[in-house]
């Protein structure tokens, strides 16, 4: 029985992982708005921000995930990064269901200050 659990714990590990089951990873969009929500957690970071709607009105929430807090905090990303109201440019892969509104995130822009993000993890 050990053995059939460490053998399968690989799997399952890398089944997390599949970010392609969620997103079209062969197409990237960019969306600016408004930061509703940082948190800062794990296994996955996320971000809420407003977008207008693509008739530019109604504003409508996505989900934006990003990388684990330790892979971020490597690369110089922090709990104070972004702050709710905070002006953004994200880059990312789409979700395969469009009205899900999400989106994983490939880059990160804060115009007002030129700080800017853009990573590979997983």
């Amino acid at each position: 029985m050990l053995g059939c659990a460490m053998l399968s714990a690989p799997l399952a590990t890398h089944a997390h992982h599949s970010f392609a089951a969620t997103y079209f990873t062969d197409r990237t969009i960019t969306l600016k708005g408004q930061v509703v929500q940082f948190m800062f957690r794990n296994p996955h970071t996320l971000l809420q921000i407003t977008v207008p709607d693509e008739k530019g009105g109604e504003p409508v929430r996505w989900a934006i995930e990003w990388a684990a807090t330790l892979a971020l905090t490597q690369t110089g990303v922090t709990k104070n990064a972004i702050k709710a109201g905070d002006e953004v440019i994200v880059t990312g892969y789409p979700p395969r269901n469009p009205i899900d509104h999400r989106l994983r995130l490939k880059t990160i822009e804060r115009p007002k200050d030129g700080w800017k993000w853009g990573g590979d993890y997983s």
